[in-house]
């Protein structure tokens, strides 16, 4: 009588990164968005999603490749969403092809806020979201359409980032029958703007009364936010001196719920995500998800215990108090005598002065 021997081969499951191609009905159009699931995913754990949106008649899958996000996905974990922007009928020239678009002209019904808050319940269903940590980011009017989410879902975004694009102005939102800008919570904010930008809906100086200059949109935020008035301000390392600009880091600080916000001004710099190309100095990629990943819907995550470190650590040492042996408080000291030093860090130094 034969035996026989079953063999079992053991294969590990090896998990791979997906690139996903995603559509539903919505607004009366198919909407398309591109989803980015990395390799480490495996539903254990809630992740971020991390929304990032082409400029004006661009496509998700060329803005995809272009700002490299999905690298960083691989190492931090988060889930990146690159939504398509519909054709926009009414804004088009007579007889010119309707380019693509994430505010379109008025006057119009159709409203991309709705649709990425869609897009935001579909993947939470399907995928282990964290709903706390959702961000969105864009490139030049999808820039603009960043800052409209901070103000118009709020309850859903994080914090944001726009590079090379401006805000819209409180008139020109309510031209567009958007309402006034109104963030539910403190929102984190970093925009990465040229000086030599030559776009009239992203030029450095804004364009009245329209867009809002960089210097308007800081002052909007660090307002809303009541942080610092005075920013932090340092000079980004000249990496790349062939690129023809260079990087200025303002840093507007002590926001409720420790939220801040950040500027990456581009000197020289024009319509460009740096680090794909403009400037070379900083990768806009990065320096973004390394800033709104500190940040989740209630502000700084470890709001209370970031802050006292920061102080610990940045506070100047100095002392505030000086009692000799016997406890009591001195204000001029004496050569040969021991002197206890109370600083403001908390600690005591114990001395004596010598001739």
């Amino acid at each position: 009588m034969k035996k026989i021997f079953l063999i079992l081969i053991l294969i590990p499951f090896i998990s791979l990164s997906q690139v996903i191609n995603k559509s539903f009905y919505y607004d009366g159009l198919n909407r398309e968005y591109i989803i980015y699931v990395p390799a480490n995913y495996d539903g254990s754990i809630n992740v971020p999603l991390f929304f990032s949106f082409h400029g004006g008649s661009g496509y998700a899958s060329d803005h995809m490749q272009m700002t490299n996000i999905n690298t960083i996905s691989d190492t931090a974990g988060f889930i990146a969403v690159y939504p398509q922007g519909a054709l926009d009928i009414n804004g088009a020239e007579p007889g010119n092809t309707p380019s693509t678009s994430w505010l379109h002209k008025a006057p119009t019904t159709h409203n991309d806020v709705n649709f990425i808050s869609t897009i935001i319940d579909t993947l939470s269903n399907e995928y282990t979201i964290d709903l706390d940590r959702i961000y969105a980011c864009g490139y030049s009017e999808g820039g603009i359409f960043s800052y409209e989410l901070a103000c118009r879902l709020s309850n859903k975004i994080a914090a944001i980032g726009s590079v090379s694009g401006s805000m819209l102005t409180e008139s020109f939102r309510t031209d567009y029958g958007f309402g006034n800008c109104s963030p539910a919570h403190p929102t984190a904010i970093i925009l990465i703007p040229g000086t030599n930008d030559g776009s009239y809906h992203s030029l450095y100086s804004g364009f009245q009364p329209y867009y809002l200059s960089a210097n308007e949109i800081t002052n909007y935020w660090t307002s809303v936010n009541n942080t610092d008035l005075n920013p932090i301000s340092s000079n980004v390392n000249n990496t790349n001196t062939n690129d023809g600009s260079t990087v200025e880091k303002y840093e507007w600080k002590n926001g409720d719920n420790c939220v801040s916000i950040t500027e990456l001004k581009v000197v020289g710099g024009g319509h460009d995500w740096p680090g794909s190309f403009g400037n070379m100095d900083i990768n806009a990629s990065v320096e973004i998800w390394k800033f709104v990943s500190r940040f989740n819907i209630n502000g700084m995550i470890n709001c209370n215990t970031n802050q006292l470190q920061e102080n610990i650590f940045t506070k100047k040492k100095e002392i505030i108090k000086t009692f000799d042996q016997l406890g009591r408080f001195v204000k001029k000291e004496q050569e040969n005598h021991l002197y206890f030093y109370i600083y403001n860090d908390g600690s005591v130094e114990k001395r004596i002065n010598l001739k």
